[in-house]
């Protein structure tokens, strides 16, 4: 519960009130690797706070591939926010690539907290904002680079998920074979 407060804290003050206030809507949610946090289809439920695990934002594309565009772990929010706020139905999934435990907030226990906190509104937007910069940040360069290039980008962005995460995730993230993968990674060493 301390991970989730001060993460918060970095973009704006709470007085112990608010805190209290905040910790008493969490509900802890354990997922088991495979499981999903929000499902293409469906209304995302949740908005949750990683404490311990790695989550990854996916997709299929025409051709009914799976694409992994993003992952998240330890002391970052979680949620399909949009979806979230509109209560409409999600169109990507969010997976446990690892067995996760979250502190997860309901649409109603998230709009109370809006409700109740001044400023909250200013807070989630400056953490929705910084979410939505790391995803940008980490995804658009891979477009215009070489795998290897790619690989190295990932290694530098993500290096305490490599060992944590299947390659065959890591090489649907890159945007090449498995195969492609294991020679990148044979001409590194």
């Amino acid at each position: 519960m301390e991970k989730l407060i001060e993460y918060i804290l970095h973009f704006g003050n709470l007085n112990q009130q608010q805190i209290d206030f905040i910790k008493s809507k969490a509900t802890e949610l354990e997922l088991k690797k495979d499981d999903y946090f929000s499902e293409a289809g469906k209304i995302p439920k949740y908005i949750g706070f990683v404490l311990e695990g790695v989550f990854r934002f996916c997709y299929y594309n025409n051709k009914g591939e799976e694409i992994t565009y993003y992952f998240i772990s330890e002391n970052s929010f979680v949620s399909d926010q949009q979806k979230f706020d509109a209560q409409a139905a999600a169109t990507d999934y969010i997976q446990a690539v690892t067995d996760c435990k979250m502190l997860v907030f309901s649409k109603k226990d998230w709009d109370e907290i809006l409700n109740t906190i001044l400023d909250w509104d200013k807070i989630s937007a400056k953490i929705t904002h910084k979410c939505l910069t790391e995803a940008m940040d980490r995804r658009s360069p891979l477009v215009s680079e070489d795998g290897t290039t790619r690989y190295l980008s990932f290694l530098e962005k993500y290096p305490m998920l490599i060992n944590r995460v299947p390659l065959s995730l890591v090489a649907s993230y890159l945007g090449v074979t498995q195969q492609s993968l294991s020679r990148i990674r044979k001409n590194i060493r």
